[in-house]
């Protein structure tokens, strides 16, 4: 078994590294199209029905299997033996930093949800201001990861 788990481990590790690649340009990408979208208030028709569908799109396709994808394969390698040291102070924070990720995430897609039928319920400046969420909450993964403080 542990000879499995030796040759799984990087493997997992890149799939690992990939979905969160994935689910992190979609983290940042889905905030600018919610500004372009909450910019356009008040006009009706084709460009706003674009950025409904690229924001449905965004979110179904990519986002959604991505974070799904990085969560089973981050769990896998939190369930190895021997990799985390759960005495330390990194695994919390990463953890922390992680599900904080997971409620910009379906934040995001709240937002989304609303804009198919409402109004944006915020101007083009608050989602510009939330854009920076992701690169706050990526800071403090990778620094935990990496320093393993």
């Amino acid at each position: 078994m542990l000879d499995f788990l030796a040759l799984a481990y990087p493997w997992v590790k890149s799939f690992h590294v990939m979905a969160v690649l994935s689910w992190m340009a979609g983290l940042f990408y889905l905030p600018r199209i919610l500004v372009y979208h909450a910019e356009r208030a008040g006009e009706s028709g084709e460009p706003l029905d674009s950025f409904r569908i690229m924001e449905r799109k965004l979110m179904r396709l990519i986002m959604n299997p991505a974070m799904i994808a990085t969560w089973v394969a981050g769990l896998a390698l939190v369930f190895t033996p021997g990799i985390v040291d759960w005495s330390m102070i990194w695994p919390w924070t990463k953890a922390a930093a992680v599900i904080g990720m997971t409620w910009f995430h379906h934040w995001l897609s709240r937002q989304r949800k609303i804009m198919v039928t409402q109004p944006a319920p915020l101007p083009g400046r608050s989602y510009r201001l939330m854009n920076e969420v992701p690169t706050a909450l990526m800071v403090v993964i990778v620094v935990s990861v990496i320093v393993k403080f």
